[in-house]
């Protein structure tokens, strides 16, 4: 349960972080969403390049995440896919 927690707390401040850069104005919701997108594509990534000597943390969790989130954000402006705005 725990796990599930910590998805959503890092999803929501690597989201935050993305939005901020990308200039974008969405609601709480999607940033957390897009928060989790960026972790599952930045996990992708991580996990290809090394493996964790820990399997409950990659040390460059928040950092993937956060990259991830802003080539979400990216791919959505190139694609004219827009988020509901606050």
């Amino acid at each position: 349960m725990f796990h599930l927690i910590w998805y959503v707390l890092i999803g929501l401040i690597s989201g935050v972080i993305a939005k901020s850069v990308m200039h974008v104005h969405i609601t709480i919701f999607w940033t957390v969403v897009l928060g989790i997108i960026g972790s599952i594509l930045g996990g992708g990534v991580a996990h290809m390049f090394s493996r964790s000597t820990n399997e409950r943390y990659h040390p460059a969790g928040l950092i993937l995440s956060t990259l991830g989130g802003i080539l979400v954000l990216y791919l959505c402006y190139k694609l004219n896919i827009r988020f509901p705005a606050v």
